[in-house]
């Protein structure tokens, strides 16, 4: 079978560094494809055709890929010269987790890409993602600066970090978000990533080349909500400007209007945003024309819609015009399987420009899960990021160095010390297994065959009750 580098031309460093890692990578996947830049199939493993269900692999070499694979994104990779790490793609009833990395000759031209299949063992490839990630530390720099100068986004699906089954069910309804335009409510708590969330929908949206404008309701005084959401015509008050000011609906038109915090919106002003969605036009302050916008909404908040709306303070006819696709993020604590990646990627965040490796022990990270995290991923980069500062000039992590800057009091109370209900039996040994697999997953750091290792039980087993678990 043809090799997946065996085209006769120069190669670049891209492509230099993916030859040198690919038999790694090759090894811990559950399947490799490689494609050209017209995204034909160049080479494919044994293991993805078993997993394809193809009989003779030799007999797609040349086809299109999509026509091999209907739900792939090679064709995106060859097009963008972009990676996608840790993407999510449906395969029957699965669920696969695929990272796609581009390759380009000498002169930086785009010659095709390779694709592997990850399964659940994530994390003896966390190194060598990292370290291709920190190849495109240049560009994803530039792009933050130009975010800054307009009103575009700095995140995509690949910065919302993780991969354990609550992460990947986000990114799941996040990509049929994005295919959708529909408005989008995102709930949960303060730190979960809900704006890199909704950055990362409009970013692979049809509006992507489009302004996305955001607003922290409850940051805005309750006064200058409206001026600041519909604009200001000129002499609309006293001291108001002579021009025209542009609210946030025309700062975002034909683009994305993200709306943090909602929740906190005054009744007076739900009643006119309804309003605005619904006719698709708004009128400025002072002014008595309609002025016609087209925007996508996201709307997210940290607070309760539902029981607002019993009580109340919160329009339950504006609540089902937000909650046409509901994505709930879940809390740090619901995830803890995650916190080895994402202490990988906060680490080379913060390390980007300095002299340090950044990299956290096994140790450390189980430190940081018996911590029940109330700020979330937010509160994790802070404590990182304060172990950093107050370690070593190695970068290193240990133990300790978490327990110096770790919050006390936050720690998960010992369920002996927790006065609980008698309940029946099989309830009760149902929650002590879930107790016992969550715990080894968190040891393992979410690498499932190593947490059936240590439960004494088969992979088959561990996922059939983690099945049922969800």
């Amino acid at each position: 079978m043809t090799k997946p580098f065996s085209q006769n031309n120069k190669s670049g460093l891209t492509r230099e560094l993916i030859e040198a890692l690919f038999p790694m990578f090759e090894e811990a996947s559950a399947g490799a494809i490689a494609v050209d830049r017209d995204a034909r199939i160049t080479w494919i493993n044994a293991s993805y055709a078993a997993l394809l269900g193809l009989p003779d692999p030799r007999g797609v070499i040349g086809q299109d890929v999509r026509g091999v694979i209907p739900q792939t994104r090679m064709h995106e990779v060859v097009q963008s010269g972009q990676p996608l790490l840790l993407d999510i793609m449906e395969h029957d009833t699965q669920q696969l987790v695929v990272t796609r990395l581009p390759f380009f000759n000498e002169d930086g031209d785009i010659m095709g890409a390779v694709a592997f299949v990850l399964y659940d063992d994530l994390q003896p490839l966390t190194p060598l993602v990292s370290k291709y990630r920190r190849l495109h530390q240049d560009l994803v720099a530039a792009r933050k600066a130009l975010a800054r100068k307009t009103r575009g986004t700095r995140y995509s699906l690949g910065d919302f970090v993780g991969a354990s089954p609550a992460a990947l069910e986000v990114k799941r309804r996040a990509r049929l978000a994005s295919g959708r335009d529909v408005p989008v409510l995102l709930l949960g708590e303060t730190g979960t990533g809900k704006e890199v969330l909704a950055q990362a929908i409009h970013s692979a949206s049809g509006r992507a080349d489009r302004p996305f404008v955001g607003v922290n309701v409850a940051a805005i005084p309750e006064n200058l909500l409206e001026a600041e959401f519909f604009g200001v015509a000129p002499g609309a008050y006293t001291g108001a400007d002579r021009r025209n000011r542009d609210g946030k609906f025309q700062l975002a038109n034909g683009g994305t209007l993200f709306l943090d915090e909602v929740g906190d919106m005054p009744l007076a002003l739900q009643a006119k945003l309804l309003r605005a969605l619904q006719e698709g036009e708004i009128e400025p302050l002072g002014s008595n024309k309609v002025v016609p916008v087209n925007v996508r909404v996201i709307a997210a908040t940290s607070r309760n819609l539902e029981a607002m709306m019993a009580e109340g303070s919160f329009r339950s006819d504006l609540y089902y015009r937000l909650n046409v696709l509901e994505i709930p993020i879940p809390p740090l604590r619901d995830r803890l399987p995650d916190l080895g990646v994402l202490c990988e990627a906060i680490l080379e965040d913060l390390c980007e420009g300095l002299e340090l490796r950044g990299e956290i022990t096994d140790a450390a990270v189980s430190a940081l899960a018996g911590y029940d995290w109330p700020g979330n991923i937010r509160e994790l980069r802070n404590v990182l990021e304060r172990a950093l500062t107050m370690g070593e000039d190695s970068g290193r992590l240990d133990a300790d160095a978490i327990f110096k800057v770790l919050p006390r009091g936050g720690n998960r109370p010992s369920p002996s010390l927790v006065p609980r209900p008698i309940r029946p039996l099989a309830q009760t040994l149902a929650e002590a297994e879930g107790q016992a697999i969550e715990e080894a997953l968190v040891a393992s750091r979410g690498n499932r065959t190593r947490a059936a290792k240590l439960l004494g039980i088969s992979r088959s087993v561990l996922y059939e009750k983690l099945a049922r678990m969800s």
